[in-house]
């Protein structure tokens, strides 16, 4: 788990990943590469490494965050609604502003994941039974409840289509043009860094956290807001990413601990590294047909949550 080995691993697979692909480019092109071959290169495999990185980057802190201010290993955009409010957010500006351009149906994406995400905090302080597995139930309604009002919607509106696959987690559409929007995510892992010791302050609880002279409602407001545009940002950019959020975070924690400070730069390498070679594979298994991220993540990340279950149930 240590940085350097991380970022070592990065480096190999993304280059690696410029390399695959239905055109043939070998490294030794490199040396020598015709017109073609600068055009795949800049137009679709480095926009689709960027994306792959950031994405990978910005789930897997986001998900850190989530689990720090609610104090449960177990939640994460995809488990507290953050993600289903966001696709209602989508459907909305589809149906009400569909001239729309794609940063303004972003905004109003990001407005309904922000406030999902405030009701399921809000959910969370008038839970009474607080145990590590009921909590992300409870956000897993909530997601499901909001999820059949998308899809009902949706239906009602014959939406269901684009919606579903605009919202697939696939890499296969990135390119130049159609990715930028994820840059945003960037400034926002920025700031979490910087908020990484408050972050981790407020995740002991308020009243702990005022003793020691901090504004718990601004920190937690602030991390929310880090939380609901960078999983929109993904969102919109690349689709839907399971599991990514939860179980990075995990592993991290297992190894370094809690302090976010301490462990935010691991859990972003980790994270990247992860669908980093999720993606390889996927494009890999049925060469030179690929199978879409969402999918790959979601066996992958399936098997190790079980793993956590299980491991956290044997030390009980």
């Amino acid at each position: 788990m240590k940085l350097r080995y991380l970022l070592v691993l990065l480096i190999v697979l993304s280059f690696t990943s410029l390399f695959i692909g239905v055109k043939d480019i070998s490294p030794i092109d490199l040396l020598n590469l015709g017109d073609d071959q600068v055009q795949i290169m800049l137009q679709s495999r480095l926009p689709r490494l960027v994306s792959i990185i950031v994405a990978g980057i910005s789930m897997s802190v986001t998900g850190l965050i989530m689990q720090q201010l609610s104090r449960n290993k177990f939640v994460s955009p995809t488990t507290a609604g953050t993600m289903d409010s966001a696709r209602l957010g989508l459907m909305v500006a589809m149906i009400i502003f569909s001239s729309a351009s794609l940063f303004e149906k972003m905004l109003v994406a990001f407005a309904f994941a922000l406030a999902g995400t405030f009701i399921f905090m809000k959910i969370l302080e008038k839970v009474k039974y607080k145990d590590a597995i009921f909590i992300p139930l409870v956000g897993l309604m909530f997601g499901n409840i909001v999820g059949s009002v998308t899809t009902f919607f949706a239906y009602e509106y014959d939406l269901l289509q684009s919606l579903n696959t605009w919202l697939n987690g696939d890499f296969s559409m990135i390119m130049s043009g159609r990715y930028e929007l994820i840059y945003i995510s960037i400034p926002l892992m920025v700031v979490a860094y910087l908020f990484a010791n408050k972050f981790t302050l407020a995740g002991m609880g308020e009243d702990f956290a005022i003793n020691l002279g901090l504004n718990y409602k601004l920190i937690v407001n602030i991390g929310l807001v880090i939380v609901a545009l960078a999983a929109t940002s993904v969102l919109l950019t690349v689709g839907t990413i399971p599991f990514l959020g939860l179980i990075i975070p995990n592993i991290v924690s297992i190894y370094l601990g809690d302090n976010l400070k301490k462990s935010l730069s691991h859990t972003a390498a980790l994270g990247a590294v992860f669908l980093l070679f999720c993606d390889i594979l996927g494009r890999l298994i049925i060469y030179p047909f690929e199978i879409p991220i969402g999918l790959v993540v979601g066996v992958i990340g399936s098997v190790i949550f079980i793993y956590l279950l299980m491991r956290r149930k044997a030390y009980e």
